[in-house]
């Protein structure tokens, strides 16, 4: 699974910096011990965006959660994860065998701490992220999820808001 969580990062890199016409620019760290799996940077700007990227595939194959629930689980532990205004969580589900995104949530961390839910797995607290992945859902994480289209602007604005003099970052 390493390998392809390696893709799906690449794939999400690639699809953010061709879909703004190379507007944005992405990064990553040759040693990930602190849960950024990419950097986004806009062109000519100063500031950075750090990404963790969560990825479940849905053909048939991958996870059961998503075939069997209709619904995207991923984990952080509680006493490792470090929200701040420049970390986002990327939950992006795939569909493997046309390397496509289907559906992406990108999540302020320090949204995703304070609304995700809270559980214990043997005896190690985590924050969990668990949204729909219906189309037609209304649950707490529809106002952060996207299109594979929409998903790269959306990065682009964050970014963006970053900036000095922008007025603030952009929830």
């Amino acid at each position: 699974m390493h390998e392809e969580g390696k893709a799906t990062e690449q794939l999400m890199a690639a699809v953010c910096v061709l879909a703004t016409g190379g507007e944005l620019n992405a990064l990553t760290a040759l040693v990930d011990d602190e849960g950024v799996d990419l950097t986004f940077k806009r062109r000519a700007g100063t500031r950075t965006l750090d990404v963790q990227v969560k990825a479940r595939f849905s053909d048939e194959s991958e996870s059961k959660a998503v075939r069997e629930l209709g619904c995207f689980m991923a984990d952080a532990y509680e006493d490792t994860f470090r929200p701040r205004d420049d970390l986002y969580m990327l939950y992006a589900l795939i569909h493997a065998p046309r390397a496509d995104i289907e559906t992406a949530w990108l999540v302020p961390s320090e949204v995703f701490a304070a609304k995700g839910l809270h559980v214990t797995i043997h005896g190690r607290p985590h924050v969990r992220f668990q949204a729909s992945v219906k189309p037609d859902s209304k649950d707490k994480w529809v106002a952060y999820r996207y299109s594979r289209e929409a998903l790269p602007r959306r990065l682009l604005a964050v970014v963006t808001s970053l900036e000095p003099g922008s007025g603030g970052s952009e929830r």
